[in-house]
Parts: structure tokens; sequence; C-alpha cells
């Protein structure tokens, strides 16, 4: 953890940024006593809702058929 004054942090910010994107936490002081902490976000993890797109998909009955010979050749070049 490192701390700076506030001219040095308004000075460095871009580079405050890119250290706590890194993972660095930063405290910020004022008059030498700390004032704010600069920390990473952490991301959310979305919440999966099974069976949210039902009723706005489709998929064709022929889904897996096999694919015309032209276009299985420019996957597999054969």
């Amino acid at each position: 953890m490192q701390t700076i004054n506030i001219h040095d942090a308004k000075t460095n910010f871009s580079k405050l940024i890119e250290a706590v994107t890194q993972g660095e936490e930063i405290i910020i002081a004022k008059a030498g006593k700390p004032a704010a902490r600069l920390i990473p976000i952490q991301a959310v993890a979305s919440i999966r809702t099974p069976g949210s797109l039902k009723g706005k998909i489709r998929i064709s009955a022929d889904f897996d058929a096999a694919l015309p010979d032209d276009i299985q050749f420019a996957f597999e070049g054969k």
C-alpha cells in the first residue's frame, strides 16, 4: 500500500490509476492524514438465469443437418 499526498496524486493521476488496475491500493493524504483510498474495482459476476430466452429464439429442425458441399469445403479445405 502506497501513501501519496494530494498534489502528487493530481500530478501523477494516470500512473496511479495504472497502479490500481494492477492490483495496488493507494492512500491519498491531505496534510499527512489519510483522506481517500484508491482500490481496484472488483468485477461483478452476472447471475445467469436459465431459460431467459425461452420463446425469443427458435432452433430450426434441420439445425444439425449436413452442410452443403461448398460450405463444408470452406471449413475443411478438402
